[in-house]
């Protein structure tokens, strides 16, 4: 039975869970409440999670002992009475290293309980197909001073890695990465070599962890149903539904930006002809902008910037035919799906403003009126760190369901 569906009463004995089994769900569920929301006193705890102030109190008491959490006054109450406590997540207390993998750029950052960010690097990097024995050792080089710099009671507990490919969770391998000329590459096992990491170093697709990072961490609190659309020079689709991450049979779930949209299309690079990046990616932003097939990169993506903030009428068409193919796949997911709200991040992101109306426009008339009618699109909250901070979140979580097992983590040097 998955910890989230383990009763929290007495039940449990009537369907052959144990009070320990019981025990760590309700330790895992108040550490997921303070990781998520932040501090919250004793009896807020209580009212969300349906327990006892005793056993919280036992509870928080237990999560204190194993450094995740600790407790401070609360706030003046407004009526008779003492005030509440207020616990906190401990940042220290479970600290992850977050990777990405990106086309354009490598970031490394370490993160704490509730979303804390100790540090970050991020570097920009040639478009020039690297090796990824090159990319692991730039990422060493980028992540290993900052754990360095983590203070000796700062315990680290995993290592999570976003890349822009095709991840399989199980074991780290990336099947495909086309943008980064990658085919059967064991990234988990290459980082975990580098960082000599006796702690789990776990990796998925950088638009699962960017829809992670936003259920979590994003601007709309208590969605369920929602999809995060990654544009860099492909396009990822992350979707969660009902609060969990849809992920298929082995992890490849979402590869949206590969959907069949226009037969008579351009090639591309996964092999296939007309796929959804295609139309709406990065190259056919600049082809549509009259930069023609070789202009990449940063660099491309700037000068478009300055051309659309001056009013450059050929980039704003460019914009307005993009967000049109854009839209009309995000129509066809929403149609799938039916989600809450749908998010748009990297190159989408940075552009939102010009590809907007067309974006609407598109999505309106191909997607249905009743699950179109319960839809939001948005630019991402949390812009170009979505994904590393997914990476985070992804890090973390056996931490959160297991508090007890991070306890026992041993302390990480380099």
């Amino acid at each position: 039975m998955p910890a989230s569906r383990l009763p929290v009463d007495g039940a449990a004995r009537r369907v052959g869970v144990t009070a320990d089994e019981v025990r760590r769900h309700n330790l895992a569920t108040v550490l997921h409440r303070l990781h998520r929301a932040g501090p919250l006193s004793r009896s807020r705890l209580a009212s969300l999670t349906g327990l006892s102030r005793s056993t919280i109190a036992d509870l928080v008491a237990e999560l204190s002992s194993l450094g995740l959490v600790e407790e401070g006054p609360g706030l003046a109450p407004s009526g008779p009475g003492r005030p509440s406590p207020m616990v906190y997540a401990r940042p220290e207390g479970a600290v992850v290293l977050a990777i990405e993998l990106a086309v354009d750029s490598l970031s490394v950052a370490t993160v704490g309980l509730g979303g804390h960010v100790f540090d970050r690097r991020r570097v920009a990097r040639p478009r020039e197909q690297a090796s990824p024995a090159e990319a692991v050792r730039d990422v060493g080089d980028l992540g290993h001073p900052l754990l360095d710099a983590l203070p000796p009671d700062h315990r680290l507990v995993g290592i999570g890695v976003g890349v822009v490919g095709i991840a399989r969770r199980s074991d780290g391998l990336v099947h495909l990465a086309p943008n980064l000329g990658w085919r059967d590459v064991p990234i988990g096992k290459m980082v975990t070599a580098e960082f000599g990491a006796e702690q789990p170093v776990m990796v998925a697709n950088e638009a699962d962890l960017g829809a992670l990072a936003e259920l979590r961490r994003g601007a709309r609190p208590g969605v369920h149903h929602l999809i995060y659309i990654a544009g860099e020079v492909g396009i990822g689709a992350g979707v969660i539904v009902d609060g969990e991450p849809l992920l298929g049979a082995a992890g490849y779930a979402g590869e949206a930006g590969h959907t069949l949209v226009n037969p008579t299309g351009w090639p591309c690079r996964c092999g296939a002809t007309g796929c959804w990046e295609t139309e709406a990616g990065e190259a056919a932003l600049l082809r549509h902008a009259g930069l023609g097939d070789t202009a990449t990169g940063l660099a491309a993506l700037d000068a478009l910037s300055e051309r659309a903030a001056a009013g450059d009428s050929a980039v704003l068409d460019a914009m307005a035919e993009v967000g049109r193919w854009l839209g009309l796949g995000i129509g066809n997911l929403v149609n799938l799906f039916n989600p809450e709200v749908v998010v748009l991040g990297g190159l989408y992101h940075r552009f939102y403003l010009y590809l907007a109306s067309a974006v609407l426009q598109g999505a309106r008339s191909q997607a249905l009126a009743a699950p179109w009618s319960r839809v939001v699109i948005m630019p991402s909250v949390l812009g170009a760190d979505a994904t590393l901070l997914g990476a985070a979140e992804l890090a973390l979580t056996p931490t959160i369901a297991d508090p007890t097992g991070a306890g026992r983590a041993p302390a990480f040097r380099t």
